[in-house]
C-alpha cells in the first residue's frame, strides 16, 4: 500500500541564521518521509513595508499544504514582528476558514536558556487554533543532557536555544525528529484529503 502524500510548508523569520538553521532541518526530516512534498518561505524584513506584509507567497504556501509549520526567533517574549506581521496578514485566509483541519505545528530559537520560547510556541498554538488547524507538538520527553533530543524538554514544539547564531547540534537533531514527525502525522491524519 503506497502512502497518502503530504505537502508540508515551513514558513518562518530568521534575522540572525539560526532559526532558519532549524528550518532547514525540519525541512530534511519531513523530507526523509516517504510521499512528502516540502516547500519553505522565509519571511523577510523587506516583505514589511508600513508594518504589512506585501508578500503573498507564504501565505499561499501555507493555502496549498496540509501541514504548517511556523517559526520566529523568540524576541522580547514573544515571535518578531515580521513573523507577527505574516500572522496579521493571514485574517483574509481566517475569514474564509481556508485552513481549516490543516495540522500545524511550530518552532523557535531565543538567546537564553528560558527566553520565554514557551510563549512564542503558545502563540504559534493560538494562532493555529483561530485557523481551525490541529496542533502537533513534540512526542519526545525532556532529555538528559545537553546532546538529548528536546534537550530543553518542550513539548508544545520545538523550543530551542543558541547564545550564537548557530544552532545547537541537539537541537538540529530534535528539528529533524519534529519535521519527520509532522510529515508522518500530516500523512496519517490527514492523508491525500486535501
Amino acid at each position: 500500500m503506497t502512502p497518502a502524500s503530504c505537502r508540508v510548508a515551513i514558513i518562518y523569520h530568521s534575522e540572525a541564521g539560526s532559526t532558519a538553521q532549524l528550518a532547514r532541518e525540519i525541512a530534511v526530516g519531513a523530507s526523509a518521509e516517504p510521499a512528502v512534498e516540502v516547500a519553505s518561505h522565509r519571511i523577510l524584513g523587506s516583505d514589511i513595508v508600513d508594518g504589512r506584509l506585501r508578500d503573498e507567497a507564504g501565505l499561499e504556501l501555507a493555502d496549498r499544504a496540509q501541514v504548517v509549520l511556523f517559526g520566529s526567533p523568540t524576541y522580547m517574549g514573544g515571535p518578531s514582528a515580521q513573523f507577527k506581521a505574516f500572522a496579521d496578514a493571514s485574517s483574509e485566509r481566517w475569514s474564509a476558514r481556508r485552513w481549516v483541519d490543516k495540522l500545524a505545528g511550530g518552532f523557535t530559537i531565543g538567546a537564553s536558556l528560558n527566553g520565554d520560547q514557551l510563549n512564542t510556541l503558545l502563540y504559534f498554538s493560538v494562532l493555529a487554533g483561530q485557523h481551525g488547524m490541529l496542533w502537533a507538538g513534540l512526542d519526545v520527553t525532556g532529555g538528559t543532557g545537553s546532546s538529548a533530543l528536546n534537550r530543553l524538554g518542550t513539548q508544545l514544539g520545538l523550543a530551542a536555544y543558541t547564545e550564537t547564531s548557530e544552532a545547537d547540534a541537539a537541537d538540529l537533531a530534535t528539528a529533524r525528529y519534529f519535521g519527520a514527525r509532522m510529515a508522518r502525522l500530516g500523512r496519517t491524519l490527514l492523508g491525500a484529503s486535501r
